[in-house]
This record gives structure tokens, sequence and C-alpha cells, in this order.
């Protein structure tokens, strides 16, 4: 059971699905077939749904998806379970699986380790409420355990990319007021899948749209992921799409991480449009349909874009990092009387109030597209969106290995911060993760985060600077001040310093 524990990564699973050199395999077939027994038992014991119940499945295109996925349909078929196999899918689609009715899913299980190397997977959980939370996974694990059950279930085939991808034609067309079925016509835009799961984004929406797509790139799902890691928040693969852009002379370029929770743009001019980038954006058009809302982000955001959202009138509250902690603020902000209509980490995760706060990255893209009319109109691109938001000199992000008692040692150095107030740093007030101190001279003007990785024995320092050459004098102090704390290795400070 213990063994089954180590796969919760907050509110969902992740592990080792082949075995390496390096590393041992826990996601075995066995563990998710006992898995499987803990996802009807919790859907049973809080969902109260009636029988049979009805499941559908999806993978992306990781190496070890299929094994993985024929061995927890064989054990929901054990337990009575009516399965829809998916196949290939997104993490936003199997979502919908529960919402559109032409399959009607009491749960939709995505199996996805989103940007992790070949060797990770994982399976995400929904219901027809949304994703599970940590505390459900923590619930199906502790019921993962094979039974002795032998109810004979039904397993179908079924495509939920195709109708997916028809709904967000609707959706787009809808917000852009179309007149004709092509409204992207003219448009030349292509995308990078990263060999994830997104490629059908290209052919089943933007072509069906009218854009030209010449340039795409990575489309075919290969889970060895040969071209670059699928992440929008990766340097490589930002560089490759914009690389795309500029030699193929497009008017856009978007890219998928590999389930298409999460996605990033580059724009004609070759501008990277992700971060608090894509924030700023994403703002702009949400304040402009809502006025007033506040946008939920994650703590590690930069001062310019609080400046940047409340100048168009909108309000910025920082919350803990996690995709699933910034989603669950948003809705508890609506539920105080707050209207709050998006929620994004700076990682690409985004959600909409009205797309079921689903962090779906193709709704975002869909979100940008509908867009594109008002600009032309107006005569602007989407250069002129960003155009606003201040850029700081200098930014770096540096992680420590806590060697000993991680949850512990980690807030003991984080608190240790405290006295940085004598050296003339001031602690930011909006700030609920680690500590948050304004910097001002003479150490330039700016601010730096210490916070605890959410999943792996970590510190994470992040810094912003408006005036350049003040970033290693302020590391030095903050190593000083961890040196106190021998379970902190501070190699990668070290190689910051000494570059």
């Amino acid at each position: 059971m213990e063994e089954l524990f180590a796969l919760q990564n907050g509110s969902d699973i992740r592990g080792i699905a082949i075995e390496t050199k390096e590393h041992q395999a826990n996601l075995t077939p066995a563990a998710v077939e006992a898995i499987a027994y803990g996802v009807v038992s919790w859907l049973n014991e809080h969902k109260k749904i009636s029988q049979p119940l009805k499941i559908g499945v999806g993978r992306d295109s990781r190496l070890s998806g299929p094994n993985l996925v024929t061995a927890f349909i064989k054990a929901l078929v054990l337990q009575g379970v009516e399965v829809v196999d998916f196949a290939m899918a997104t993490t936003p689609a199997m979502f919908m699986a529960t919402q559109f009715k032409e399959f009607d899913c009491d749960a939709g299980i995505m199996f996805t380790a989103s940007h992790l190397p070949y060797y990770f997977n994982g399976i995400k959980i929904f219901s027809r409420d949304g994703g599970a939370e940590k505390s459900d996974i923590r619930f199906i694990l502790e019921h993962a355990k094979v039974q002795g059950i032998s109810q004979q279930g039904t397993v179908q085939q079924a495509d939920i990319l195709t109708p997916y991808a028809n709904d967000l034609v609707e959706k787009i067309k809808q917000g852009m007021n179309a007149t004709t079925n092509q409204p992207l016509s003219g448009w030349h835009i292509l995308v990078d899948a990263g060999n994830g799961a997104g490629g059908f984004f290209a052919k089943k929406v933007l072509e069906v749209l009218g854009a030209d797509t010449t340039g795409s790139q990575f489309l075919e799902p290969d889970g060895a992921f040969p071209n670059h890691i699928p992440n929008p928040d990766n340097k490589e693969a930002m560089a490759s799409i914009k690389e795309a852009v500029l030699t193929h002379h497009a008017d856009l370029g978007v890219i998928f991480d590999t389930d298409v929770d999460r996605s990033a743009v580059v724009t004609k001019s070759g501008a990277v449009m992700n971060r608090n980038n894509l924030i700023a954006v994403l703002s702009q058009i949400i304040l402009g349909e809502y006025p007033g809302t506040s946008i939920v982000t994650n703590s590690p955001t930069s001062d310019h874009l609080k400046t940047f959202i409340e100048s168009l009138g909108g309000k910025q509250v920082r919350y803990i990092s996690g995709y699933r902690n910034v989603i669950n603020k948003a809705v508890a902000l609506n539920q105080q009387g707050i209207d709050c209509q998006l929620a994004i980490e700076t990682s690409g995760h985004a959600a909409f109030k009205e797309n079921y706060f689903l962090d779906d990255g193709a709704y975002v893209i869909a979100k940008i597209l509908m867009l594109l009319p008002t600009l032309v109109e107006q005569q602007k691109s989407l250069d002129d969106l960003m155009a606003d938001l201040k850029q700081p000199a200098e930014t770096k992000e540096i992680r420590f290995l806590i060697t000993e008692e991680a949850r512990v040692n980690g807030q003991k150095v984080i608190d240790s911060f405290q006295s940085f107030t004598e050296l003339g740093f001031t602690l930011d007030p909006e700030n609920e993760e680690g500590i948050r101190m304004k910097i001002s001279a003479p150490y330039g003007s700016g601010w730096f985060l210490l916070r605890l990785s959410l999943h792996e024995p970590l510190l994470v320092l992040q810094m912003e600077n408006d005036e350049k050459g003040h970033l290693k004098t302020i590391a030095a102090l903050i190593a000083k001040q961890i040196a106190q704390f021998p379970m902190i290795d501070q190699t990668n400070m070290t190689t910051f310093l000494a570059e």
C-alpha cells in the first residue's frame, strides 16, 4: 500500500512506467489494475452514481500508455463498468466526455504525465463535477486493491477528439461573430504538438476554420518525444516554435504540452507569449468581457503583471502554486460573491469560469483566435496586447535540493528570511507561499520569492530586477543565509555566482 501512496502527485497520480538503468518502474500494469478498483470505490462512495458506472478512458502518446490502459480497462470490466475506450485523447477532452451527451460518462480517466520524460506516466481523474482533489486521490489509493469481483462489464471504442474539436470550432466561430464557416481564411497559423496528443488541433480545428497550417511540426504522436520536450514552459521548445514561425512567415504559432492542458503562442514577430505575457494577454481579453473581475495567479508572477492587471481595472490575487490550488481559489472567490473569471499559472495552466474552470490549453488558443477580428478592425497585433507589460531587466530561478526532512527544514529556511528586513528588504504582504520580499536601493528594484516545491524536495528561488547587475549581489546574500542550513545543497547557487 505504501508503494501506491508514493504515486500520489497532488491531485493526480504519477510514477515510473518504463524501467531504466536509473529508475525502477512503480506505475506498473498491476498497480494500475489495483487503482481501477480504487476509482470505482471512490465513484460509488462519493458520487452516488446509479449503476452501472460508465467510465471513459484515454491516453496521450506515451509509450507505456497502451499497456497501462489495457490493464486498467480489464479491471473496470471485471467490476461491471461500461467502458468507453477513447484511445488517443487529451486531458480536457476526457473531462468533456463527462459533459457531452453523446458519451455521458460518469468519469473520465486520462493516462498522462504531462511534459515529464518518456519513462513516466500518470493518471488524471475527472467526475462530472471536475478534476479529482488531493483528498480524492488519497481515498482512491487507500482503496486500491484487487478484489474478488467478477461482473461482466462492456467495452466500446470511440473517438473523443473529433467531437471535442467540433465543439471548439463552434465556440470559436461564435466568439468571432463569424458570418462564414471559415473565418480564419487568409490566416497562416502553425502548430507544434511536440509529438504529444495535440496534433489534431491543426487539421480538426484550424484547417476546418480555413487557416493555412503549413509549417506545423511534430504533429504525429510519438512517446519517445524525439524532437523536444512538449512543454510551453521549456526554453528549447519555445525556441523551436519561434524558429518555425519566423521561417514560414506565419501569423501565429501555437504550442501544446503532451496532454494539451497547457499552451503558449509565438506571434508573427517572434515574440513569445507564455508565463507573464500569456497571463497579461488573457487578462486583457477577460477584463474586456467581464470588467473589474479578479484573476487568480500562482505566486511567482512579476510585480509588473499586478500593475498591468490593475491598470485595466482588474484585481490580481496571488495564490499558492499548483493548478488545482489556483483553480480552487478562483472557485472559492466566486462562492464568496467575488467575481473571478480566470485562474492561471505561469506554467501555462489556464482555466476560465465560462469553461467549467477546466485547465484547457486548446480553449486558451480558442480565446486568442476569437480576438483576431477585433485586432484587425483596430489595426493592432497580438504584440500590441503585451506592449504595456513592463519587462524586468534580469530574472533568475535557482533550485536547492533539500537532503533531509524536506518540508520541515525547507520551512525553517524560509522562516529565517524574516531577518532580511534588517538589510533593507521589505516583506510583500500580498503573498501566501514561502516568503516574497520587495527589493529596493541599494539592490536595484524588484523582488525575490523563496518557496517550497509542491512535489519535490526542493526550495525554489525566483528573482527579478528592473536594473541590471544586482542579482548576483542579492544571490550572495541569500546564499550566506542558506549556508546556516547544511541540509540545503547550494550547488546550483554556487554555479550561478561563479558565472
